[in-house]
């Protein structure tokens, strides 16, 4: 390992831009971050001004080199985690974007999914992509732009136009426009790549309306791609080594490089998401296929689910219910409440994410009593995010020949103990939370030191767990609290269409 450099991460996430400065021996550094705004309309809608990441993306950098300006110096390469599913569109000539960033949780391409004509070609799209059709994905976010944004047209006509997620947007912004690609886990959760070929399908892209020539070049993970200096912070340019979506990035920082290791990121939302080797595998309904990253033109495949509120539900407690002040009082809360009390919070606040696939359903808060207070509603809501990851598991345990051992977590809410014992107590499995919360962003920037020769592999091996939780409850109550969850979910589905 090369002694006095550093590797640089960017996190692109729902929320907020980081960047992570880690030493030659992966240690973290240093860290900065800044949030962005949530636009969200009347109809539900949720969008990110690309503009405004840009510069957050530019600020954050700053942050660390304003904070030690010899750092300018000694960066060495760059990798990016970005939030996935999210996608834009922008001319290519300028950069300029055309419209708002769609972001992943809006259900806006619902109607179009829906339509009995493409809802015909639900089988073919999950054999061509691994994925359930639904309007998660970007594909029937990019209809919804071609459809109700006529500046696509017209740049499309022109050859001036880019539509890619934020990878490729961060990528051609940082390269001023020389560079425009994206990499196979980003790509393989558009809904329009050929899962087995990497490569964008015709098929698919005619159906969702896509121009094709907009679409970015699919590159390796790790492959270079271009170079930047950060707007003239650094003072030579750097390659930009790694790219990979933010759960994937996640798995691959956690060292989960073998089949049957599995990781859950508890963010807004989770992925909960299992490496099954160099093949794709077949699956049941509510799990998909995605690749987790091709490095050096072999590809690793994944099992994933993904829950649209996670940790975001917290979020949702304090912001929108204003029943909490700070994240870090729910645990309190959670604990106090009543043991008898069994409300179900179903956190569906713009659909629900897989196992069940449903964009129309909306949340609801089931089995109110009059032991039911903010206690207890606290509670139910953090419940919900373990009750989803374990549906999850529960699936991927049924689809895979591999026994799950154990599961590696990451995210904020990792720091919230009820929550990991809960979840410990329901998936019956040990928890192992790392002393890096930031594992997106450590695995891009691992990925790409690694690619330039500044860390060995081995440094996927070593051990930065910190904590680990032990399943504790008894089997027959916790089986009746699932039995009781999935009654609430089924009860929301059946009223909430």
């Amino acid at each position: 390992m090369t002694k006095d450099v550093y590797v640089l991460g960017i996190d692109q996430s729902t929320q907020g831009t980081k960047a992570l400065l880690f030493d030659a021996q992966g240690k973290l550094v240093d860290k900065a971050t800044l949030p962005h705004r949530q636009i969200i309309n009347e109809l539900g809608y949720v969008e990110h001004d690309l503009n405004e990441i840009a510069a957050n993306v530019i600020g954050v950098v700053k942050a660390l080199i304003d904070r030690d300006p010899k750092r300018s110096e000694k960066i060495a390469t760059v990798g990016l985690s970005v939030q996935r599913e999210t996608v834009g569109a922008w001319r290519k000539s300028t950069l300029e974007p055309l419209y708002n960033a769609i972001v992943w949780q809006c259900a806006r391409g619902a109607e179009f999914v829906s339509r009995p004509e493409v809802k015909s070609k639900a089988d073919i799209i999950r054999q061509i992509t691994g994925l359930e059709l639904s309007e998660y994905f970007s594909a029937a976010k990019i209809t919804w732009l071609v459809d109700n944004v006529p500046a696509l047209k017209e740049c499309a006509d022109k050859k001036d136009l880019c539509i890619g997620n934020m990878d490729s947007f961060l990528i051609s912004f940082l390269t001023h426009g020389k560079k425009f690609a994206t990499e196979p886990s980003n790509a393989s959760r558009t809904q329009l790549m050929d899962l087995k070929k990497i490569c964008w399908s015709e098929e698919l892209c005619s159906l969702f309306k896509v121009p094709l020539d907009a679409l970015p070049e699919i590159k390796d993970s790790d492959s270079e791609f271009g170079l930047t200096d950060f707007n003239g912070l650094l003072k030579h340019q750097i390659p930009i080594h790694a790219a990979i979506g933010d759960s994937q990035g996640a798995l691959f920082g956690h060292g989960c490089s073998k089949p049957g290791q599995v990781k859950t990121t508890y963010g807004t939302g989770s992925s909960i998401m299992m490496n099954i080797g160099s093949a794709v595998s077949s699956c049941e309904k509510g799990i998909v296929n995605s690749v987790g990253w091709r490095r050096r033109g072999s590809t690793t495949y994944v099992l994933e689910g993904n829950i649209n509120y996670s940790a975001g539900i917290i979020s949702y407690l304090k912001d929108d219910m204003q029943l909490i002040s700070d994240p870090k009082e729910t645990e309190e809360l959670a604990r106090a409440a009543n043991p008898n009390d069994r409300c179900y919070f179903v956190p569906a606040l713009s659909g629900l994410g897989a196992p069940y696939f449903n964009g129309n359903v909306r949340g609801s808060i089931l089995g109110i009593s009059r032991l039911t207070g903010k206690n207890e509603i606290v509670r139910a809501a953090l419940d919900s995010i373990a009750y989803q990851v374990n549906d999850i598991i529960t699936l991927i345990r049924r689809s895979s020949d591999v026994e799950v051992t154990q599961l590696c977590v990451d995210g904020g809410a990792t720091s919230n103990k009820y929550l990991m014992q809960f979840q410990a107590d329901l998936l019956r499995l040990p928890l192992k939370v790392p002393a890096v919360a930031e594992l997106s962003g450590m695995g891009a920037a691992f990925m790409a030191a690694i690619a330039q020769g500044i860390y060995s592999e081995n440094i996927l091996s070593e051990d930065r767990f910190e904590n680990s939780y032990i399943p504790k409850a008894d089997k027959n109550e916790i089986d009746a609290k699932v039995e009781g969850w999935h009654k609430a979910i089924n009860s929301t589905i059946g009223y909430g269409i």
